[in-house]
This record gives C-alpha cells, structure tokens and sequence, in this order.
C-alpha cells in the first residue's frame, strides 16, 4: 500500500535545482558569528521561498560522504518571526536556531530554513492560538479549535532540497520524530537522529510538555529542572531561563576550522594581494571561525586560549596567505590588549561581542598634551596592520617623556592610503594622522602598565593569557607567519618536483635530477631547523607558570633569539625553494614569488631583525644587563 509522503514524492514531475547561491556572514544577539552558503531553488513543490543554508566545507563532506565519510549535520528549522527575530519565550524556536547553527558551521552541513510559520498554519493562526492558549488550552489543543491540524507541515520541498544539493544521507538534528519520519518517506537516508538541547524557561515549560505528551518529541523534562525554573526559590539554584554557555571554539575545534579555511585563503591570495587588505569574504571566515576571539576572556564570550594555541593559528593561516595570517595574528592579539583596560573601557569596547577589532601602531611615537577631561593627541603612525576592519585604534604617544597608550575611534583619525609594498600588501598597514584630538583620561593608560604581567584586566578576569607581559605575544607573529609561509613553500616545491617535466634536460621530472634531490633535501632541512626553533621558542612562553614572571633574562634571550633563527632558517628556505622552482615562479601571481616577497618583508620587521637580536640576546644569555630595556 502506497503511503502518503510516498505518494507525494511520487506526484513531483521534477527535482528542484538551485537558483542562486550568496555567501552571507551571520551574527546573533549574544555575538556568536558564522558564515553561511545560503542556496535558493527553482520547482520547490509548495511554490514557497524557502532557504538552505550552508556551513563548512560541505562540497568536501557531500564527496567524503560518498566514499564513506561523515555525513552532513542538518536541521531542519521552520519559520518562527516571534521566535527567531523578536525573542519570544513562548516558545523554543530562537535558542533552537541559535544552537544549530553553532553546530552545523563546526560539523559542516546545512540548515533548511522553511517557510511554514506556526507548524504549517500561519502566522496569524499562530496568535490566534496564543490567545487561546491564554485561557487555558495547549498549543494542539489550540489549533484544533481553530479547526488545525496538530502539526500541518510538510518536508516535501526539504526532501527536494536536499536532493538538489546531493545530501541523500544525513545525520537529522532534531527532537521531532515526524520530521524523520517524512524525509525517510521521500527518500532521505537518516544516518542519525543529534537531538537538540532543551531551551527550557518559565514561559514555554507547558509548550515544551505539549510537544512531548502529543508528538512524542523526544525531550527530557525532569520534574527537578521544572521545578528550579518554575520556583527560583526552590532549595537549588535555578538555572536561567537557556542555559548560558560560552561559545567560543576550544584549541581543536579553532585549529580544525583554521585548517579548513586554508584552501580558500590561498584561492584569494592574489587578490588580497590586489585589494591590498583582506577581502570581506576572508574577515566573514575567520570571524566565524573564532580567530579574532581566541585571546579574549571567557567572561566576555571569547575562547580565552593560550599562547601555544595562538602561534599555531598564525602558523597554519601563513600557510594559506602570509598576509592574511599577519592581519588576523594582530587583530586578534589587539583584541588581548583591549581586555588588558579597566573595566570601564572594557565595556565600552566589548559592548558589541568578544572580540573588537582595533589595530595598534607605536612608530612613530605622537605627543599628548594634558588638558581637561583628558588629552590632545597629535602624530602621523604608521604600520596600523588591520586598520581598514577596525573600529578603534590603539596609538602611542608620549607625555612629559612617560609612554602611554591612547584608544581611539578609527573614524575620528585621518587614515593614509600608503601601503604600497613588495610584501605583506594584503595587510593593508596604512598610515593613521590626528592634530589635537581630544582623548578622554579612560582612554589613555600607561603602557608599562598594561604591558606588565599585573594589568588591569588580569585584576578582572582569571584567564592565564592576561598575565603574559605583552612584549612576548607582540614577538610571536613574525616568525610564526614566516615559519608557516615556508611551510607552503617547501609544499608546492615538492608537488611541482614530482609532477613537472625538466626543460633542457633529460629527467622525466624534476625529481629525478640528483642536484634537485640535494636542494630539496637542503631546503626541507632548513625548515626542520626553522620548526624546531620555532617550537622551543613557544616552549619556553606556553608552560605551566602562566604568568612567566620567572623568565629570568637569559630565558627572554633564548625566548627573542629562537624566534629570530626561526624566521632566518625560513627565509633561507624559501630562497632555496624559489630558486630552484624555475622562471615560472618568478611571475607575480606565482604562489612561490608571493611567499618569497612576503618572507622578505617580514624578515625586516624589528621582532626578527637579527643583528639587534643577537647583540641583546648575547648578553642576555652571558647574564650582562640588556641596553634595550623592552628587550
């Protein structure tokens, strides 16, 4: 016997196909950000305009899938307007929404976003039934009164959907059985049924228990949990209404999306190249990704992670594009110097989400004059790596031979459109010029204060990482971006060597040449030497005493000299890499001459400027007293 979806899937004449396809950066209420696919069809078989949503590397997993591979996360999420947009407690639909996004853009796979408001009846029927509802009747008891269905939606157009983009296996998020129920009926394999939390609150306890006592929705109300939100003052604490939780990526989760950004990060190189800053797709990535909040405390929503796990971000994004590594490195190590503040900037600048963009420029040092209320600022900076995504800036200036630190809206500074470089031009580190702006006292501090171990913010939050004295993170990205850039070099060196055919010789491919197997051998063994420089400097910062107070001066010596051998040994080889790659990596678009001209760059950048390095760190390291202090 033919059963009902059956018959309905029998009765569709065509497949859907997908109309159009617009990348979309997402950002919810309590600051979580993602960055989805968002796909539109032709043939749908209700006519509505309903909308996938896509997250992760999904043509990856849709291919892996085929092979045997995890399949797609999907949720399928029908339209909520009190919910969704307006925050009804009514019911659970908006915490629902908020939490499979979080899910699906780290798992990869895809949210249906179906027109069908109020379970299939309308959005006035909706409150109609809210109304009834508010004399005493539940939410099924409501619509049958108003002559309803219980559930009157349909997964037709979903199965149809889901066909087109070529997901016939999923793992289904959900508590509602009916909803797997119809995709099997329509041909969609269930792999697995992820249930969802439970957005448990004073106002929708009796809906949630509807869904539970009719259509057997698979949710845990404990009498216990019911009893804390109905009776907060019941003998346990109650719970908030949803449950609040951090967010944020943890170190394998942030390095797992990091990796998967890699692929498109070297698509886009030679345009950022050309932009001259990082394309806004690019910033939607690592947004979402939690890039620019991994350095940011817990209590604000960030990931709170620790130096390790911050060099290894700067790393992996170098072997994607250098530039691109650079400006997310400082934006989100600045995002770590803004929660160094009283309490009183920080919430003023992390009013909007855990991680406020501002870049930092201390070359050449402005002037600051006392006046009342605070101080005017006068100076031409230069170097504000990130300046075109950021909303504040943070400035040196000196006042009365004290150095201070001012914070400053971007838009009250006249920004410089002077980038014009061989290297590192993605990075878009334009000029900043101001002439007496007035800055208010909260918003100047002095920097040997926010730059020791004993800061401010580290009075407020417990996050190790605000106990490490500034000089070590602002010393990590230059090697870290030359060591990952070299990483790619040696890479593509060696794919071109055993795929390309040998001009004016007799060698089937480039591989085959003895010389070639030496200057290969050669440049990999540089980068071994760059890697283990690199780890033992990382080493040194990342270990148990968070606050490395007891990093004595021969410590700070190995600590700037391995960083600095790191970035020597990289350079070196990429130079043996470029030069054994032929005249076609010397065209600008080349991956090769790009990460060349980039290594160079950050070479001459004073954390691996190698002469002053081992002048100090030689002395450092015979125990005479530094003559660079900020050594």
């Amino acid at each position: 016997m033919t059963t009902f979806f059956e018959s309905i899937a029998a009765s569709l004449t065509a497949p859907a196909t997908v109309r159009s396809r617009v990348t979309v950066p997402l950002r919810f209420p309590d600051g979580f950000t993602a960055v989805a696919e968002v796909l539109t069809f032709h043939g749908l078989a209700d006519g509505k305009e309903h909308l996938l949503l896509a997250f992760g590397d999904w043509d990856g997993m849709l291919h892996d899938a085929a092979d045997g591979g995890n399949t797609p996360l999907v949720r399928l999420h029908s339209e909520c307007l009190t919910g969704d947009v307006f925050g009804s407690e009514r019911c659970d639909c908006g915490p629902q929404l908020r939490e499979a996004v979080e899910q699906i853009s780290a798992a990869g796979g895809f949210l249906l976003y179906l027109r069908q408001e109020g379970r299939g009846i309308g959005l006035y029927s909706k409150l109609d039934a809210y109304a009834l509802q508010d004399t005493g009747l539940d939410t099924y008891e409501a619509n049958r009164a108003l002559g309803h269905g219980d559930d009157e939606r349909d997964y037709t157009a979903a199965a149809q959907m889901l066909d087109a983009v070529g997901a016939t296996s999923v793992r289904l998020l959900t508590n509602n059985p009916d909803k797997a129920a119809q995709l099997t009926s329509l041909g969609i394999t269930i792999a697995e049924q992820v249930p969802t939390g439970v957005h448990l609150s004073e106002a929708n306890h009796r809906y949630l228990a509807a869904k539970r006592d009719h259509t057997a929705h698979t949710l845990d109300l404990a009498p216990a949990a019911v009893e804390r939100v109905l009776d907060p003052a019941a003998d346990e604490p109650a719970p908030p209404a949803v449950e609040t939780v951090n967010t944020a990526p943890g170190p394998g989760r942030i390095l797992d999306r990091v990796d998967a950004l890699i692929p498109r990060l070297r698509e886009r190189a030679e345009a950022t190249e050309q932009l001259r800053r990082l394309p806004e797709s690019t910033m939607a990535e690592l947004k979402a990704a939690g890039v620019f909040e991994m350095l940011s405390p817990k209590a604000l929503g960030g990931s709170g992670l620790g130096v390790d796990t911050y060099a290894e971000v700067v790393r992996r994004l170098s072997r994607g594009c250098a530039s691109t590594a650079w400006t997310a490195g400082h934006l989100a190590e600045h995002v770590w110097m803004l929660a160094r503040w009283p309490q009183r900037v920080q919430q003023e600048v992390f009013a909007g989400g855990p991680a406020p963009l501002a870049a930092a420029t201390g070359a050449p040092v402005g002037t600051a004059e006392k006046v009342t209320g605070g101080y005017a600022i006068s100076g031409h900076w230069s170097f504000a790596s990130g300046v075109m995504h950021s909303e504040w800036a943070l400035l040196a200036v000196q006042h009365h031979g004290v150095r201070m630190q001012a914070l400053v809206p971007v838009a009250e500074l006249e920004l410089l459109d002077v980038w014009h470089t061989a290297g590192l031009r993605g990075t878009g580190s334009n000029d900043l010029t101001a002439e007496q702006l007035f800055v208010p006292d909260h918003r100047v501090q002095d920097w040997a204060l926010l730059g020791s171990a004993d800061n401010p913010g580290s009075r407020i939050h417990p996050d190790p990482i605000l106990h490490t004295p500034m000089a070590i993170l602002l010393n990590l990205v230059a090697p870290s971006a030359a060591l990952g850039a070299a990483e790619h070099a040696v890479e593509l060196f060696r794919e071109g060597m055993m795929v390309r055919r040998g001009k004016n010789t007799v060698e089937t491919r480039q591989s085959d040449s003895l010389l070639a197997q030496a200057r290969f051998a050669q440049a990999y063994g540089q980068l071994a030497t760059a890697r283990l420089h690199w780890e033992e400097a990382v080493r040194l910062v990342a270990g148990a005493d968070a606050r490395l107070s007891n990093l004595d001066d021969g410590g700070r010596a190995a600590y700037r000299l391995s960083l600095a051998l790191s970035g020597e040994a990289s350079a070196e080889a990429v130079r043996l890499v470029a030069a054994g790659s032929g005249g076609s990596a010397q065209r600008l678009a080349h991956p090769l001459q790009r990460i060349q001209r980039d290594v160079n760059v950050l070479l001459s950048h004073p954390t691996l400027a190698i002469d002053p390095i081992l002048e100090q760190a030689g002395r450092g390291l015979l125990g005479l007293v530094f003559t660079v202090p900020s050594f």
